[in-house]
């Protein structure tokens, strides 16, 4: 009995330290992006020069995806995930899409999306401030839910319930596509910016335990050298 009771308090203390390094991981990366100029190039981490290559890329993928015919999705509304300034929203999204939704962790980065997106704000249905971790997408609303380079800020744990969030805010035929640095073994983290990069097998066996399935995938072409592989992968 004495043991079990041992044993109980050291699971208690290791979920609350558990507990804490979470808090820790969620709190630095919030701390980070606040301090990040509300510019293209401070959400890119000063690689604004590539965000044309992004999103000629991003556009190629995502038209063979949706329109009409067997596989494809619709075009009603798009959901941009670690939205930032409206980069993605702006470039991508909003020309393909009659309703954008923008989530992410930064009011700032959100409160300057209205004035970056300008008269075409008027076509974003709803700005959310919150961590992906945290964020519940409305039932059955989207037809493509867009996660480029934010992945890398949820645990393995919160990565996974959020996919399988995803998953049910998704239109008959929709879409959910990650799109991410790859690292090219292991998990790779970052102390300045507190994420983490996955390698390619790792993501593809957390979207599988989402339930999720991988119908197309891509590795982004024209990228510098000196950064990591980036893989854009569709899900349904």
């Amino acid at each position: 009995f004495t043991q079990y009771i041992c044993s109980f308090v050291s699971t208690i203390g290791l979920q609350e330290h558990l507990m804490g390094e979470e808090a820790h991981f969620y709190g630095n990366a919030e701390v980070y992006w606040r301090d990040v100029p509300p510019t293209v190039d401070g959400m890119l981490g000063g690689y604004g020069s590539i965000s044309n290559i992004d999103l000629n890329g991003s556009k190629a993928f995502l038209k063979k995806l949706i329109g009409e015919g067997e596989g494809k999705t619709g075009t009603m509304c798009a959901l941009d995930c670690g939205a930032g300034i409206g980069r993605i929203t702006k470039r991508l999204l909003l020309p393909l899409f009659q309703t954008v939704d923008l989530v992410d962790v930064t009011q700032e980065f959100l409160d300057q999306a209205r004035t970056y997106l300008g008269e075409e704000s008027k076509r974003v249905g709803h700005y959310f401030c919150t961590g992906l971790q945290d964020f519940v997408p409305e039932p059955g609303r989207y037809d493509v839910i867009w996660i480029q380079w934010v992945i890398g800020h949820l645990t393995d744990e919160h990565l996974v319930k959020f996919l399988e969030r995803c998953q049910g805010a998704l239109r008959p035929g929709g879409i959910v596509v990650i799109k991410d640095n790859v690292a090219y073994e292991g998990v790779v983290p970052d102390d300045v910016d507190s994420s983490v990069c996955r390698d390619l097998q790792i993501v593809r066996s957390l979207v599988a335990k989402a339930g999720l399935r991988i119908v197309h995938q891509e590795q982004q072409m024209d990228f510098p050298k000196e950064i990591y592989q980036v893989h854009t992968l569709a899900l349904r």
